[in-house]
């Protein structure tokens, strides 16, 4: 039984605007971090003196307790509180952005990055849970998770044109002490305007599925990190992977309904298909964000400040598009919204791949531009599905899993469509490569999707 159910405490339409600002708040202290942090990794290394080992992890070490930590974070929003965790994360994310403006070595600014992702595997999730909790309508949390899912663009657009002016005035520092007060903000109206849920069922914290989980969950985003610049380490984070995670589901399959994972939330088609469409949206998406800028400057084709603003169609695209998701949901079918999407960013690499032995960018930002449609598209529905599709006690672990498929799709895609690019040898040749390969996988997850929605029946929404 909930502690508290959200859907009974008759709050205005004023608490809920407030509450989804709050929800939006998290989503972009994390989603602007990420993106500036790029931008700032040479000046970083100038003032710390420190090598391109040292400075890969200052962005990765973010990314691998991230993921590492994520499956704890859902769980925990479920057993403990679904705003305490969010309020918990918010505190430990702006005490780690001011550790890393502050930091007096490269060391002790990888830790606070690390310990940053921490705060954001407790964020993400709770947030996602939350407004699965707070809007019982699927229809108003359609129009929500639109706003929420934008702000993911809203990030995108303002990320790199905002660290440049920061970059560039005040320093590196500046990028993280600008997280500061938005975190603080995050975490006092967190703790005014949204009500606390939790619904544990039987379920606890087990130790060992933690351990194997983290291990599994780590080993491969290492891998992926690795896979490009130093292949003969991902190789062994592989073969300590495999066997954790077989051991991860022979334990949860013991455990049952009251495991870490429930591993009978897989047997909902509709979970799975967004799940899959999810990591397959987000597999071309960062690939095409990592590799498109890295061919316009090494081909001498545009400046690096440039290439950021070349790659604004797709984020400014997205941030008009989403928060019409709910709507348009409602309009088009939700079938639609979600494989309809994935499937235009495919087709929207497709026409990256087609346009890279030319001399004009027009065809490549008119496939960023359609990118930002499917996304705008299918972003906000597809995180709608995914919690939508299971028991709201279970919000919190089916938004870690969602996130888990996030962020596996980007890690893999940036690893496996940055290898294929330097395999065939950069240049015009390997983008159409990995953009083909990138948009093929997009159709792919696409089917998939559009197969799992056919099987959509009556059940929690």
């Amino acid at each position: 039984m909930q502690t508290t159910l959200a859907s009974n405490l008759s709050l205005s339409r004023r608490q809920h605007g407030l509450a989804l600002a709050t929800l939006c708040l998290a989503v972009l202290i994390a989603q602007v971090d990420t993106a500036v942090v790029n931008l700032a990794v040479r000046p970083i290394g100038q003032a710390f003196s420190a090598g391109m080992g040292a400075l890969q992890w200052v962005v990765d070490g973010y990314n691998l307790v991230y993921a590492v930590m994520l499956l704890t974070g859902g769980l925990l929003a479920d057993l403990k509180g679904r705003r305490l965790v969010f309020m918990a994360g918010a505190a430990i994310f702006t005490v780690a952005s001011l550790a890393c403006a502050v930091a007096p070595t490269v060391e002790a600014l990888i830790g606070a990055r690390a310990l940053a992702g921490l705060g954001a595997a407790l964020l993400m999730p709770s947030s996602l849970a939350i407004l699965r909790v707070m809007w019982p309508d699927p229809a108003e949390r359609g129009r929500a998770l639109g706003i929420w899912a934008a702000c993911n663009g809203l990030a995108m657009a303002i990320g790199p044109t905002l660290g440049g002016v920061l970059l560039h005035a005040f320093g590196w520092p500046s990028i993280f002490l600008v997280v500061v007060p938005v975190g603080l903000a995050a975490l006092v109206l967190a703790g005014l305007v949204i009500p606390e849920t939790a619904d544990p069922q039987g379920r606890h914290f087990d130790a060992g599925a933690q351990g194997l989980g983290a291990l599994a969950l780590g080993a491969l985003a290492f891998a992926a990190i690795e896979l490009h610049e130093a292949p003969y380490r991902a190789l062994p984070a592989v073969i300590v992977a495999l066997p954790a995670l077989a051991g991860f589901i022979a334990v949860e399959r013991r455990q049952g309904s009251a495991a870490l994972v429930p591993l009978d939330i897989f047997a909902n088609p509709i979970f799975r298909g967004a799940v899959t469409a999810t990591s397959g949206m987000t597999f071309g998406m960062y690939g095409t964000l990592f590799l498109l800028p890295l061919f316009w400057q090494d081909s001498g084709m545009l400046s690096p400040t440039m290439a950021g603003l070349a790659l604004m169609p797709m984020a400014a695209v997205f941030l008009v598009v989403s928060p019409f998701s709910g709507t348009l949901s409602r309009r088009l079918g939700m079938r639609f919204m979600t494989s309809g999407g994935v499937a235009i960013i495919g087709c929207g690499l497709l026409m990256i791949a087609l346009g890279t032995m030319g001399t004009s960018i027009l065809p490549a930002e008119i496939g960023l531009a359609l990118t930002g449609i499917g996304m705008g598209f299918a972003t906000g529905p597809l995180m709608g599905e995914a919690v939508g599709a299971v028991a709201s006690s279970r919000a919190g672990t089916a938004s870690a899993l969602v996130n888990v498929a996030r962020m596996v799709g980007a890690t893999v895609g940036v690893a496996i469509l940055g290898s294929l690019y330097a395999l065939i040898g950069g240049g015009p040749y390997g983008l159409a490569g990995a953009m083909a390969l990138g948009g093929l996988m997009q159709l792919t997850a696409a089917a998939f999707a559009w197969r799992a929605a056919a099987a959509r029946k009556s059940g929690p929404q």
